[in-house]
């Protein structure tokens, strides 16, 4: 492509809305724009990066036997309403109505529609199983999208589905899925880890997030630094203290702790360490008050405390509903007295010494002791695993913090959207029984943000190969010059032969605008020619991740640039072939 003819609008201001690079990177390179909140435009350059991701990602699911369809993207409210998701999911579904009437939403996720499809074609076990997935545009109504594509309201997505007669079935194509995602994005040129996660709105028994590292990550993760666990910090398991988290002395004693209603506050006030504090929340589990206790400097996760409540729904409680639970108000809520279900963080079993809320309004308690003195219904893991936290898979595991960005997500589903939709099939036995499912997601504009993530520098980006928009860019420094012109065009009819993608900025620009506007697009190789290198019968070659060029002779060129090409091509290659098909 000719950067004459090429719409490719870059700017030199950072957008005034963008905070993160690949967001910054995208605007500026030209490649997005925006139309709304949330909502973009592919222009030309980022439309190439994303059917590039889209034709690796097609190619491996393929691989594993996957069919690819397309399903509408407008679906009918009575589907959702089968598995309860059209409330489920809330303000986050788009909502609207045909002219007469009738309920519609503009598809999250499709797993109502393809178990329609499912219920009505499959009746054997014998067609049993088949893998369906497709890659298409969805609509999520973020409350606050941001970051570009990393969160935005429309986005492209692979989804897939897939259909079994047994649940050893469905968890052998888990596992085909698992490995299918490990080459996808190694493909891709991404760093990533696979964490443990928490199913979320989606539901199933099993499911694992593909998290590509980065600072700018919104997902907090925890890996091991011994052993290969990992997991989102809101599933993540944490190993057994070796002892209480607070151990103390003295008796149970009343304090006055005049407007002190944080835990720093109260910790400075009594000149303690933050430690010995027990921080009691209190959450409306399905509309009830229940207390849940973790150490002064943890956080609650949430995600745990839903569990182990068997809530269907969970909020922390309002400040009226705190004061009719506790007899305080907020800062002084504690477990000594409380007379409703208590849920304690395992760190806290046997705790002894520490200082709690005295449910009333500016006191304290003294050297509590909950085995003594508060009647805990049960102890979990009910706080947020944090960097030095014992690995719950092996010995003498640490944790270590890390940022994440997920890019894709796998579940085992089990039977939970086919038999609310009575998808059944006949086993063997001619006894009929619901079908096993799995899902399985990549977030394809997502993964061309996460690139850039880890992928930039202060220039611009620098475009892992499989996915960029060209794999070379050629520049003429002086294109007003015959030889230069002629040697240019000569080397771009050369690359284009050998079957490269070349980006030829022929355009009438100064020397620095060319070298900036390369070093913003990121194409990963910069291919440089002036009167002086011509003269020379040379060529400038740089990688754009390296900070100095190379010469190469100007004869022969051609091959010499494509065969670098080629074998850049081939690290991706084998990198995701170290990873074994099940």
């Amino acid at each position: 492509m000719r950067c004459s003819r090429a719409f490719i609008p870059t700017l030199k201001e950072v957008p005034a809305d963008a905070q993160v690079a690949s967001h910054i990177y995208m605007v500026r390179g030209g490649f997005i724009r925006r139309l709304a909140a949330g909502v973009y435009s592919l222009l030309p350059l980022g439309w190439r990066v994303i059917r590039k991701i889209e034709q690796i990602v097609r190619e491996e699911m393929d691989a594993t036997g996957a069919q690819e369809l397309h399903m509408p993207s407008v679906l009918p409210a009575e589907l959702w309403r089968e598995t309860g998701r059209w409330d489920e999911y809330g303000p986050l579904l788009l909502r609207i109505e045909d002219r007469k009437g009738a309920a519609f939403c503009f598809g999250p996720t499709h797993e109502e529609v393809v178990v329609d499809i499912a219920r009505r074609e499959i009746r054997s076990y014998r067609d049993l199983p088949l893998n369906l997935y497709q890659i298409q545009g969805k609509f999520r109504d973020e409350l606050r999208p941001r970051a570009g594509l990393l969160r935005s309201r429309e986005f492209i997505m692979k989804d897939a589905y897939s259909f079994h007669a047994s649940a050893e079935d469905a968890s052998s194509e888990y596992a085909r899925m698992y490995a299918a995602y490990q080459r996808i994005f190694r493909r891709c040129g991404l760093e990533f880890r696979v964490v443990e996660a928490d199913p979320g709105a989606i539901g199933g028994n099993e499911s694992h997030e593909f998290q590509v590292l980065a600072e700018s990550g919104e997902d907090a993760l925890v890996a091991c630094q011994r052993c290969a666990y990992a997991a989102n910090v809101e599933q993540a398991e944490v190993g057994a203290p070796a002892e209480p988290g607070v151990r103390g002395d003295g008796d149970l004693e009343k304090v006055k702790t005049p407007g002190t209603k944080t835990i720093e506050a109260v910790a400075g006030f009594l000149n303690v360490a933050q430690e010995r504090l027990i921080k009691t929340m209190i959450y409306m589990a399905d509309g009830a008050p229940v207390a849940v206790l973790v150490r002064g400097d943890r956080a609650v996760n949430e995600v745990a405390v839903k569990k182990v409540t068997g809530a269907s729904e969970l909020e922390l409680a309002q400040q009226e509903q705190v004061e009719s639970a506790t007899g305080a108000p907020y800062g002084f809520a504690g477990p000594v007295g409380l007379a409703i279900p208590i849920y304690a963080d395992a760190e806290l079993e046997g705790a002894t010494g520490a200082v709690a809320g005295a449910n009333e309004a500016d006191a304290h308690y003294t050297g509590v002791s909950l085995g003594r003195d508060a009647s805990v219904r049960r102890y979990a893991t009910l706080r947020l695993a944090e960097s030095g936290d014992p690995c719950p898979r092996c010995e003498d595991g640490t944790f270590e913090l890390m940022r994440g960005i997920e890019v894709g997500h796998v579940f085992n589903l089990g039977t939970k959207y086919s038999k609310p939709m009575a998808a059944a099939i006949s086993d063997e036995a001619g006894q009929e029984h619901v079908m096993e499912m799995g899902c399985y997601g990549i977030g394809i504009t997502r993964v061309a943000s996460a690139a850039i993530e880890q992928n930039h520098d202060d220039d611009g980006i620098a475009w892992p190969m499989p996915i960029a928009p060209y794999e070379v860019t050629l520049l003429p420094l002086q294109m007003g010059d015959e030889s230069v012109r002629e040697a240019a065009e000569s080397l771009y009819r050369e690359l284009t032969d050998a079957g490269v993608e070349v980006l030829f900025d022929d355009r009438d620009e100064r020397p620095g605008a060319k070298f900036k506007d390369a070093d913003l697009i990121g194409v990963p190789l910069r291919v440089a020619l002036g009167k002086r290198s011509v003269k020379a019968g040379e060529i400038e070659i740089k990688w754009r991740w390296e900070r100095e060029a190379t010469t190469a002779p100007l004869a022969g060129a051609g091959e010499a640039v494509a065969a670098l090409v080629r074998a850049e091509r081939r690290r991706y290659v084998e990198r995701a072939a170290e990873v074994s098909r099940p």
